[in-house]
């Protein structure tokens, strides 16, 4: 098992962004720094490289980051988890709470076949709204989400209790309570 503290230090917080009281959990420390960013790419990688994955799902934004790089380290596809309006071809779209508002997410409409193995990545789950709608568009399209990952866990908002709730097994490499 690989030791997450040198990727938990790397990370930073921002206070009260983007809304007052928030806590912002900021992984671009951790990308900057190329030994931290291949730990962290690593720890991925050896946790999924005996699973039986089709595809790698990252969430936008920075998803997108972490998502890439493991699909193409384990061989696999990449597909992108979009925020509404930024997909070309026909999408299937999810609304979804988050911490501080509303959203919704969409994946084209063939980006997953049926029956294919997902690995779905973010940088990290708060509220889990997010994470829930990325696996149910990725269900809709008959694919099964086989987990779902993240650098970062923030307990005290409930999201990983909610993720699992909903039948989506879940990794984190790191928690982070409200202080």
């Amino acid at each position: 098992m690989i030791d997450t503290t040198l990727i938990r230090e790397r990370i930073r917080t921002v206070p009260d962004w983007p809304s007052p009281g928030v806590q912002f959990r900021d992984i671009t420390p951790l990308l900057q720094d190329p030994k931290t960013f291949r730990v962290l790419v690593d720890c991925f990688v050896h946790r999924y490289m005996d699973a039986q994955i089709d595809v790698v799902a990252g969430i936008d934004a920075r998803g997108f980051i972490l998502g890439a790089v493991v699909a193409y380290e384990l061989n696999r596809g990449f597909v992108p988890v979009r925020k509404k309006g930024k997909l070309p071809f026909d999408t299937v779209a999810e609304d979804y709470e988050l911490e501080y508002g509303s959203a919704t997410v969409e994946l084209h409409s063939d980006a997953v076949e049926p029956g294919q193995r997902v690995l779905l990545i973010d940088d990290l789950v708060a509220t889990g709204g997010t994470m829930i709608a990325a696996a149910r568009l990725i269900r809709r399209l008959g694919g099964q989400v086989v987990e779902a990952a993240a650098i970062v866990d923030l307990p005290e908002l409930g999201g990983s209790t909610l993720v699992r709730a909903q039948g989506i097994p879940l990794h984190t490499l790191c928690l982070f309570d409200g202080h």
